[in-house]
């Protein structure tokens, strides 16, 4: 069976069976019918019999994190393989195939990782696929405060989901949009809109809400609170690398470039030092309205 599901404005189906989908709880606020409109892309779970990489040429593998998953990227002809592990140094639970342009997927994986697999499949196969877009899939956890969006950037570790909490501790109408992986548009009227995804890191938040962007805010740990607007060039890195992308793609990452340089022509960016503390809170929002 297909199911759709619409996130950040993007359709994508599933095929999978119901046992399958069963394990996708955070995929049920974006579920849609598709009234024959087209997806973005449609990923078909197949079975566990992961097809080998021989004799596919290998591009890239990601193993920058002890604990998080390990990503083996491979071409052959018009085809993508990425063969994917639990953490750096364990065995590969699931194989996704792709067409070139991203929108046909072929989903093999061991049954006891299935909501990892898909889980990991869509969220990658969403962020390439829709780079042309201008839309572009964040690293961040994200507040919503008086209808305004808010996101906290930095590294793992950095307390972007603490800072979220000191929101809703400062003032009691925030609320949290998205911990970990949200979607950002820029809107062909030059807005730019974050919305929920199904995909929230260890904080079960699957909204299927949006709301315009005030804000980006860069994270560091510091003894007292102090906020400053960075320039462009200064917040370009950062911003960078809280977007997912393939850098080993160069027609990809021109694009995420792109949208990247007009995110910061149209949203302000600050680096805020602070405690994990309220009082860090209300300073970035009364700065960010100022």
């Amino acid at each position: 069976m297909i199911q759709y599901y619409l996130v950040g404005d993007h359709l994508f189906g599933i095929e999978a069976s119901q046992p399958q989908f069963e394990t996708l709880v955070n995929y049920a606020p974006f579920r849609v019918n598709s009234d024959g409109a087209e997806s973005l892309f449609n990923i078909r779970v197949r079975g566990e019999q992961m097809p080998s990489s021989d004799g596919w040429e290998p591009v890239y593998t990601d193993r920058s994190d002890e604990d998080m998953p390990r990503i083996e990227m491979y071409r052959r002809e018009n085809r993508w393989m990425f063969c994917v592990s639990m953490f750096r140094e364990s065995e590969i639970v699931s194989t996704m195939v792709c067409s070139a342009d991203w929108r046909e997927v072929e989903l093999y994986m061991q049954p006891r990782y299935t909501r990892f697999a898909i889980d990991n499949t869509a969220m990658l196969v969403y962020a390439f696929a829709s780079v042309g877009m201008k839309t572009l899939l964040f690293h961040s956890s994200v507040t919503v405060r008086e209808g305004r969006a808010y996101m906290f950037l930095g590294h793992s570790g950095t307390g972007k989901s603490t800072h979220s909490q000191q929101w809703k501790a400062a003032f009691p109408d925030a609320t949290l949009l998205n911990d970990d992986n949200p979607v950002v548009r820029i809107l062909p009227d030059n807005t730019v809109r974050v919305y929920g995804s199904p995909w929230s890191g260890k904080t079960p938040c699957y909204k299927a809400e949006s709301a315009p962007l005030q804000a980006l805010v860069q994270l560091a740990q510091a003894p007292e609170n102090k906020i400053h607007l960075l320039k462009m060039t200064q917040a370009y890195p950062y911003i960078l690398a809280s977007v997912s992308g393939l850098k080993v793609l160069p027609q990809m990452m021109d694009a995420i470039y792109e949208s990247i340089a007009l995110l910061l022509e149209l949203t302000p960016v600050y680096k805020l030092e602070c405690l994990p503390n309220p009082d860090a809170a209300r300073l970035c929002a009364q700065t960010c309205l100022s």
